[in-house]
């Protein structure tokens, strides 16, 4: 495994990660808790499907991380990370198209369709020429693209 691809997880993890928090049906504020102001618990409805986020970022960040650093040695494996950020553009459609909650479904489909629009984009392809190119755009870009949906969760 390249080395920047932990670095990528671990930067760019911040976000789903830190949104799963407290999304377990029931979960409230932990006793001892006081320090720092209090993260309100997502309703039910949109709990569920903020781990279902959380489950379509842990399956898709590292195929897309991998498919990333792939094209820094070898520009022809650009497809495929076209296809593993479209694959993510969809798992994050399926993951909130059947929330009950409207804007949830509505940004869902936002941060989709941002996603989806990236991995058609040649040009944000193409900037990508070392790991450290990874390591630096991808977790901004990430927090971009999936902002629709991460108010919901964090």
């Amino acid at each position: 495994m390249h080395r920047s691809i932990p670095t990528l997880l671990l930067t760019s993890g911040i976000l789903l990660t830190a949104a799963a928090c407290g999304t377990a049906p029931g979960a409230g504020p932990t006793a001892g808790a006081a320090s720092g102001p209090a993260v309100p618990t997502p309703a039910p409805a949109i709990a569920v499907t903020c781990e279902a986020l959380s489950q379509v970022y842990q399956a898709n960040m590292a195929p897309l991380a991998q498919a990333l650093t792939e094209v820094t040695t070898d520009a022809k494996t650009t497809t495929q990370a076209q296809r593993a950020m479209a694959n993510f553009a969809t798992a994050v459609q399926d993951a909130t198209k059947a929330s009950t909650d409207a804007e949830l479904r509505s940004d869902g489909q936002k941060a989709a369709d941002q996603l989806r629009a990236k991995s058609k984009d040649a040009a944000f392809f193409k900037t990508i020429k070392s790991p450290a190119d990874v390591d630096k755009t991808i977790g901004p870009a990430l927090t971009e693209w999936l902002s629709p949906i991460q108010r919901h969760c964090a």
